[in-house]
């Protein structure tokens, strides 16, 4: 876990229909009703390759906007995936689970006159429809992209296009999930006979796991409520650990259910 600082953002957006009598026993709220907002990066490594899922929030904020998020210092990413031992030339691959600019603000950063990639050597990975689809600038979430974050990189062509689910790696796979977006996609690694799965913004908190606890965010709440169902479901039944998109405590959980009752266990910070 490479945790790209955090910020505070209203908790209702996060939990949608859900009721504050019932999420705000899990999450703490300030005078503001803004929670604390995580923005979760990782690192994996074969001996081979060493890949970053996400690039988090980057610096490119005014004043008004760090106000707004009490974010009076943005970290850059190359610094806290450096402090974290990986220096940022030994990444060669970056995954965009999706271009919404808390997932990929770090992807670039500016030089001079110039905007170059934070992992110089990577390939960066994201899919075709995501990019389509920012470029669209809906009134309903074109807020959420900034081309200073991909578009750089597809002129370099360091930013390479999928067109559905992919494996990266031996044993390193990407799904395209679709319910907080159109193509949002999950990360799920297969090591020693053990999973892990990202969830990215499918699920953004340990404590919505309840299927039915989808983000005011979210594009397709019916679509997220079914592959949270499904994905959550094989979870708990062979034992996955999990982890999050903005969990600023949680790091890493497994699931179960009981009673028709969704919870995590073994939750690790």
């Amino acid at each position: 876990m490479v945790r790209a600082g955090a910020f505070w953002w209203d908790g209702g957006n996060f939990f949608g229909v859900v009721p504050k009598t019932l999420w705000g026993k899990f999450q703490k709220t300030d005078e503001l009703n803004r929670i604390e907002v995580g923005f979760n990066c990782f690192v994996v490594e074969n001996g081979d390759h060493r890949v970053l899922i996400e690039t988090g929030l980057g610096v490119r904020h005014d004043e008004r906007a760090k106000e707004r998020m009490s974010l009076p210092n943005p970290p850059l990413i190359r610094e806290v995936v450096s402090a974290h031992g990986f220096e940022p030339e030994t990444i060669d691959t970056v995954i965009n689970t999706h271009l919404h600019w808390d997932h990929v603000g770090g992807n670039t950063v500016d030089e001079g006159w110039r905007v170059v990639a934070s992992m110089p050597n990577a390939r960066y990975l994201a899919q075709r429809g995501e990019l389509e689809h920012g470029r669209e600038q809906h009134p309903r979430d074109g807020i959420s992209y900034r081309p200073v974050n991909y578009d750089p990189l597809l002129e370099t062509g360091q930013m390479h296009l999928l067109d559905g689910d992919a494996e990266v790696l031996p044993g390193l796979r990407l799904e395209v999930v679709p319910g907080h977006n159109r193509h949002m996609m999950t990360v799920t690694v297969r090591s020693g006979g053990k999973t892990w799965c990202h969830l990215a913004d499918l699920v953004q908190f340990a404590s919505s796991v309840t299927p039915t606890w989808v983000s005011g965010f979210d594009l397709f709440p019916l679509e997220a409520i079914d592959n949270k169902a499904r994905i959550l479901t094989q979870a708990a039944r062979e034992g996955w650990w999990l982890s999050f998109g903005h969990d600023p405590v949680v790091s890493f959980a497994q699931v179960e259910t009981k009673d028709g009752k969704w919870r995590t266990i073994n939750n690790l910070t």
